[in-house]
């Protein structure tokens, strides 16, 4: 495994170093997750505009600290993984943060706006997500990007075209074949970017801590 040359990685109630072994065991307190079919973790992306980086002066390290922000806020109770990479995807050099959260919480919390019932308030049971928390997530992270004068996207406003993460990959397999039929070299495929704020959710894959969704959070797209 190579590691990248810049990222940063916190950990939200649990050690980042051992985050799988912390969930495993909060699992088995609970006897949840447990079989291969169930939603073990929950995955979000803060996907950043690579103007940022000059415009706003946003670094990783301050991208990180945004991160943390918007983890504690929002999914209050979880073990949380918060990463930041740097280098963006394909090069195109956009900052971006990772937040993983284990499906199950870990401690009770308060009720918040977004919480639907009794549960959702509760250690031992599972992140509900809900088309008012999903809105509730998306306002928050708009209202922390005008607060940083970052560049963004209007979450609210529905997306005129969806498309989901196995759409993307075909796009990308197919032109990339067509390329290779054409002689171009792989190199100088076009790049077709994933506008992860267009599609709700793609299917778990199937490891043991696996991710679930990736959901409409501010992402970069390269102009077409």
């Amino acid at each position: 495994m190579m590691l990248r040359d810049e990222f940063y990685l916190e950990g939200l109630n649990c050690d980042p170093e051992t985050f799988d072994l912390e969930c495993e065991l909060l699992n088995q307190e609970y006897n949840k997750n447990n079989t291969y079919d169930e939603i073990k973790s929950h995955h979000y992306i803060i996907s950043h505009d690579p103007r940022d980086n000059a415009d706003h002066d946003l670094t990783g390290e301050r991208a990180q600290a945004i991160g943390l922000e918007y983890a504690k806020a929002n999914f209050p109770g979880h073990q949380a993984l918060v990463c930041t990479h740097t280098d963006g995807n394909n090069g195109t050099g956009n900052i971006h943060t990772h937040i993983i959260i284990n499906s199950l919480r870990k401690s009770d919390i308060e009720p918040q706006t977004y919480t639907e019932r009794p549960i959702d308030c509760k250690a031992g049971y599972k992140h509900h997500l809900t088309k008012d928390y999903l809105k509730h997530l998306q306002k928050s992270l708009m209202d922390i990007c005008q607060r940083e004068g970052l560049h963004q996207v209007d979450l609210l406003s529905p997306a005129a075209d969806k498309i989901t993460q196995q759409e993307y990959h075909a796009q990308r397999r197919g032109q990339l074949n067509l390329d290779i039929a054409n002689g171009i070299s792989e190199l100088h495929t076009p790049h077709v970017p994933f506008p992860a704020h267009r599609f709700r959710s793609v299917q778990p894959d199937p490891y043991p801590c696996r991710f679930s969704r990736v959901l409409p959070l501010p992402r970069w797209e390269p102009e077409q």
